[in-house]
């Protein structure tokens, strides 16, 4: 055969050649990594940044492969902001098209027991990307507040202890329209209950809030719900100590004292009867549904236990509390607690 024969069939070989071992090594690159790995891509990180972030995970196996693709996607004018968790052997064509379309995966958000808004704020803007100060605003705000049938006092008792899978991205208003819907699904699974007992969920709440802060032990939560809840019914003034620690904006005080009981604060209830207006924190499930259980006591009174066990004694009468008080008192000096 003549060389100018040959000519043709020597390129066609050499295209499929190429074209061959091109898809090769398109169909190579999956991730070399071990572990998942999640990558957070803030709002305008330009192409770059995204690879080198990428790189420093070891998610990108062959650059030229990585770059050839991610321009044929159109990737480079093209990137969504959010928290994408990238799993082993995956093929970078996946990885890409996973950030081009936003296709990003919640975290997990833990609530525990915050006692402030201003506190829960600065969490939430550790793990996802609202400015704390953006969401405390909303959540300051009468407008917003009237919205979710709260005041700017009794709002974060739309958090409820619990973990969510939240967009990284979630917007300040989204978060708390989610959180409407967290709180509707848990009360209407309570509302018989809560109808029976005869007080708001934001009056229940408050309870809860101070019982969280008496005790961390579960059994002794309706015990104590039953104190607050007598003596709310019959018009005593709670005196409840985690209310007066909320006042004074110090929960590190061991040992509340004489001049401590006069400051000046709707919360202190020593001082005004009644509720506080709203929650001094986010309780547990357990504490809410200690006080829907509106167990039937005498008790008006308790008392931590002078073992320090974090348990308590509890009474029917003055003189009977005055006892236990006494043993814990004593004990508390000796131990030089102030």
């Amino acid at each position: 055969m003549k060389k100018k024969h040959l000519l043709p069939i020597i390129i066609v070989a050499a295209i499929l050649l190429l074209v061959g071992g091109g898809l090769f090594i398109v169909r190579e690159q999956t991730l070399p990594i071990k572990e998942p790995v999640r990558i957070n891509i803030p709002e305008g990180t330009d192409y770059q940044a995204l690879v080198d972030s990428l790189d420093s995970h070891g998610c990108i196996p062959s650059h030229p492969a990585f770059h050839a693709i991610a321009r044929f996607r159109g990737l480079q004018n093209h990137i969504r902001p959010g928290s994408y968790l990238l799993t082993p052997h995956t093929h970078i064509i996946r990885v890409i098209q996973k950030i081009y379309s936003g296709n990003q995966d919640p975290v997990r958000v833990t609530i525990n027991k915050h006692r402030t808004v201003q506190h829960l704020c600065q969490y939430l803007g550790t793990r996802l990307t609202l400015q704390p100060d953006s969401l405390l605003s909303l959540m300051q705000s009468d407008e917003t507040c009237a919205r979710y049938g709260e005041t700017p006092l009794t709002i974060i008792g739309l958090f409820l202890q619990n973990t969510y899978e939240l967009y990284w991205t979630t917007t300040p208003t989204a978060l708390l329209d989610r959180m409407k819907r967290e709180s509707d699904y848990f009360w209407d699974k309570r509302k018989l209950q809560l109808e029976a007992l005869g007080l708001t969920r934001q009056q229940v709440l408050t309870i809860a809030s101070i019982v969280e802060e008496e005790t961390n032990a579960d059994d002794e939560k309706a015990d104590i719900a039953s104190v607050y809840l007598n003596r709310y019914r019959i018009g005593m003034p709670l005196q409840a100590d985690p209310t007066v620690k909320y006042a004074i904006g110090d929960f590190s005080i061991r040992r509340i004292r004489g001049n401590m009981l006069q400051y000046d604060s709707p919360y202190n209830t020593y001082r005004y009867p009644g509720l506080p207006p709203g929650p001094i924190c986010i309780p547990s499930t357990a504490s809410i549904d200690a006080v829907l259980k509106n167990k039937k006591t005498d008790y008006l009174f308790f008392c931590a236990k002078e073992d320090f066990s974090g348990r308590h004694n509890f009474a029917a009468t003055s003189t009977e509390h005055s006892s236990n008080a006494q043993k814990f008192h004593k004990a508390l000096n000796n131990r030089n607690i102030h």
